[in-house]
């Protein structure tokens, strides 16, 4: 199996981040361009016929609602071209589709094929405990596995060995010092992607199991077996 690193996270980030910050912008502006015309028009409507507003005041005025309306049009343009660069930056992530992801996500268990978890024991831990969970959060298995961040695979068995039924299970690591707990840390799994999907917020991956995850939370990709 080949192991590739995410290296797309930054760009990403950098697209949502934009559209977030075009999109607001524009919006305040075209609110002070709005309150702009209005009371301007209003400003002319009920001038003093007698005495009525000096023309080169009423030249700055409209120099002033040009240059808001431009600004109006230019944030129209940026936050439709930060949306084409989210959607574009999405397309990026189409090739991971049928690959397994490694991320702190439940791991889908299809009643069949075992689940690969990646614990990471705590520095000093001389011992190490492995807590499965169902979705309802009951705890439905626990066992001791060497002190190593070494792949290991579950079988999808209860403390007693009984076949547990296909669904997600949260994966929990123990890290013990002499008998005493230094921590309970999740632990990551590999789930094949299905589906990438662009939101406001950056592209995401929908996991087997219908789990939705950030392309900048997964740590790793492979090949399925």
């Amino acid at each position: 199996m080949t192991t590739v690193s995410n290296t797309n996270t930054s760009s990403n980030t950098s697209s949502s981040s934009s559209s977030r910050t075009s999109s607001s912008t524009a919006t305040s502006v075209s609110s002070d361009y709005q309150m702009f015309l209005k009371l301007l028009t209003t400003q002319m409507t009920n001038q003093d016929p007698t005495s009525p507003m000096d023309s080169a005041d009423y030249a700055v005025q409209l120099a002033t609602f040009s240059q808001v309306e431009q600004q109006v049009k230019t944030n129209t343009l940026l936050t439709s071209l930060a949306t084409q660069m989210g959607v574009m930056g999405m397309s990026e992530y189409a090739n991971w589709v049928g690959m397994e992801a490694r991320s702190e996500s439940p791991g889908y268990f299809d009643g069949t094929n075992p689940v690969t978890i990646s614990p990471n024991p705590v520095k000093g831990a001389d011992a190490t405990t492995v807590v499965v969970s169902d979705a309802a959060g009951n705890e439905v298995s626990r066992y001791t596995i060497p002190v190593s961040s070494d792949s290991l695979e579950w079988n999808g068995t209860d403390a007693e060995g009984n076949a547990l039924p296909a669904g997600s299970y949260t994966f929990e690591l123990e890290s013990y010092d002499d008998g005493k707990l230094l921590s309970t840390d999740p632990i990551e799994t590999y789930n094949r992607v299905v589906e990438a999907q662009g939101t406001s917020d950056g592209a995401v991956l929908v996991l087997a199991g219908g789990a939705t995850v950030s392309t900048g939370s997964i740590s790793a990709l492979r090949e399925p077996d």
